[in-house]
């Protein structure tokens, strides 16, 4: 092992699960919910882990927080290994998962914040140091209200001000946003994009929101099936699943010559023929060469220009054949 801040080599987590063979008979099987995981996350990332429901994300997250003991392959977070260091490690890491709180529901915020500061044994002026700025940062004023009568949208900047009150180094987030109401996703976005362009604390995030992973992370890793099938940019899965910007244009006129350009495609227009609407795959032509050639054939009168949707890549990427499954001795 190196000395990434999380690095996994062929994680892997099988599960023994009983299925109907007949009217009385049942028959054991064993599925691997991750099947061979190889991650490496550097100090200060913003990691997007995305894929589907049963794709084995919760089950990456609970190994690597020492939740959950792998039934092959190496972990490694912080340089400790999960199980075998749990109690090392749950000092080094935050998380955020899903509706399981850390917060005391009949206690004042700040009363919440403090018995975390002695759970933690965090020294005074460090965690009133952190405390004041994320008070701040985050915008609690709210911090001598009882936590059971918080909004979903406080509770979850509260949530995230817990789990980073004593410094840790990673932060895993589970559906950060769900169910948020529209400031309070743009307030915990602003935050994130903040924290990570601090390079404070290395983030995982998992989240079916997928203006979160636009807006949030330079780096996505897809899991499908327990395998990764893509760990890059958001450029680079747009160009791998042929994601096309769209330039819809507005002649003064009909346009009546043909347009021919390397990679660009004509997918509709009215019916008088002065509004059409061209794709472009990516492969030659640019948005800027297919306008000026379009200029010199006809007056404009309006452009716009749409990029790709995430939702269309990512449903066309879950589109595409599962990976082949692999037996639990390979």
């Amino acid at each position: 092992m190196t000395d990434a801040v999380i690095e996994t080599r062929g994680l892997r987590r099988d599960f023994t699960i009983t299925r109907k063979a007949g009217r009385l008979r049942r028959q054991r099987e064993t599925v691997a919910a991750v099947d061979g995981i190889d991650l490496r996350v550097e100090r200060g990332e913003l990691l997007g882990y995305l894929g589907p429901n049963g794709a084995g994300k919760s089950t990456t997250l609970k190994m690597l927080t020492g939740v959950l003991m792998p039934s092959g392959g190496d972990v490694r977070v912080c340089g400790l290994v999960p199980v075998a260091q749990r109690r090392r490690l749950a000092s080094r890491i935050g998380v955020v998962f899903g509706q399981r709180s850390q917060l005391w529901w009949d206690l004042p915020l700040r009363d919440s914040f403090e018995l975390a500061r002695h759970i933690w044994r965090v020294p005074p002026a460090d965690h009133a140091g952190r405390l004041s700025r994320l008070v701040r940062e985050l915008e609690l004023s709210f911090m001598d209200t009882p936590v059971r009568q918080l909004s979903l949208g406080q509770r979850m900047r509260a949530e995230l001000t817990i789990a980073l009150l004593h410094g840790p180094e990673v932060l895993f987030l589970d559906e950060p946003t769900i169910g948020l109401d529209v400031v309070s996703k743009q307030a915990v976005r602003a935050f994130l994009i903040e924290l990570r362009d601090r390079g404070d604390s290395t983030v995982v995030l998992t989240t079916h929101d997928l203006a979160d992973i636009e807006r949030l992370c330079r780096r996505l890793v897809v899991i499908d099936h327990g395998r990764i099938v893509h760990d890059g940019t958001l450029a680079a899965l747009h160009t791998r699943y042929g994601s096309r910007r769209r330039v819809v244009v507005q002649f003064e006129e009909p346009l009546t010559a043909p347009v021919r350009l390397e990679g660009v495609h004509q997918e509709a227009s009215s019916v008088d023929g002065r509004l059409i609407t061209f794709s472009l795959d990516g492969t030659a032509t640019t948005a800027g060469e297919l306008v000026a050639t379009l200029a010199g054939l006809a007056p404009l009168q309006d452009i716009s220009i749409t990029e790709p949707a995430i939702e269309d890549v990512i449903a066309r990427l879950y589109a595409s054949p599962a990976p082949a499954p692999r037996s639990p001795e390979s």
